[in-house]
């Protein structure tokens, strides 16, 4: 099984060119694909439904699209009727299986006065795979601070330490379950892949937050009572450790002075004996992220 995170710009390359073609091409022959940065009603992309048209380009995968930005753009057509749009910005999960069951996730913001800061999330997923449910959460953190991108963690780690009180997005049955198709609730795992655009460098806080296997709190900030498991770096863990494996080329426009690895797949410990390997693609140009690619067994 190979899985691939990307985070698309939507679809702004290296070149300074829009071209969601060849985001798609680089990543099409993974069986799950995670992206971020997909986004609909944007001037930028000539308002354009990215999930639409990046799902017309897979016609045999199952999508799920989840986005925790979501702005007013409608406007009057000619006639000066209203028509409705919302400006989204989220990620996108794309899988040969189906997608039994998707949540998005809003993580929590601070407000930066004058600096740009959008409200970021998480779309998590239940995938039907061949070996079994496998729930992933695709994920963007902020690029604003630490401060912020520990509070998310934070918050993903208490999701997860709250799913077996927690259970699936549904559970039991009705009276009439042809009303509310209740006769099939997906499962939801205890653990999860967690991947994506994290903005932190390996060595960074919230590289060891996610881990160290540190203490998770409730949202009432209590202590859930339990240690949990640390989550493994893929890329490590496959051997690469001590190679740089870049990510995020030297980019000054956009204050990035050095070349970093920002994009990662954090496995959770059962899965790491299923790991056969790990590859940064060097050669995508769609974005100015480069596809992170992990190898399962099955």
């Amino acid at each position: 099984m190979q899985i691939v995170s990307y985070n698309i710009q939507y679809s702004l390359g290296q070149d300074g060119c829009y071209d969601l073609d060849r985001v798609i091409d680089a990543v099409r022959d993974a069986d799950v694909i995670c992206l971020q940065e997909v986004e609909r009603n944007w001037r930028r992309t000539s308002m354009t439904d990215q999930p639409a048209l990046i799902q017309a380009r897979l016609p045999d995968r199952y999508v799920a699209y989840g986005s925790p930005f979501d702005a007013d753009a409608s406007h009057c057509d000619e006639a000066g009727r209203l028509v409705n749009r919302r400006r989204q910005f989220g990620q996108m999960t794309i899988s040969r299986w189906p997608i039994r069951a998707a949540r998005a996730h809003i993580l929590p913001k601070l407000d930066t006065g004058a600096r740009l800061n959008l409200v970021t999330g998480a779309l998590e997923t239940v995938i039907a795979g061949p070996n079994g449910p496998l729930r992933l959460f695709n994920l963007h953190l902020s690029d604003a601070s630490t401060e912020e991108r520990l509070m998310q963690i934070e918050h993903l780690m208490s999701l997860l330490c709250r799913t077996a009180r927690e259970g699936g997005i549904w559970n039991g049955s009705e009276g009439d379950p042809g009303h509310w198709q209740t006769d099939d609730p997906p499962p939801m795992p205890a653990e999860a892949i967690l991947l994506g655009d994290f903005n932190a460098e390996p060595g960074s806080l919230e590289y060891l937050a996610v881990t160290l296997g540190a203490l998770a709190k409730y949202e009432d900030g209590t202590k859930n009572g339990a240690e949990r498991c640390p989550f493994y770096d893929s890329w490590v863990a496959a051997g690469h450790h001590g190679k740089p494996g870049i990510t995020y080329r030297r980019n000054p426009s956009q204050s990035a002075y050095w070349d970093q690895r920002l994009d990662y797949c954090f496995l959770p410990p059962s899965l790491v004996p299923a790991l056969t390997a790990a590859r940064i693609d060097e050669a995508a140009i769609g974005s100015d992220h480069q596809p992170v690619w992990v190898e399962l067994k099955g």
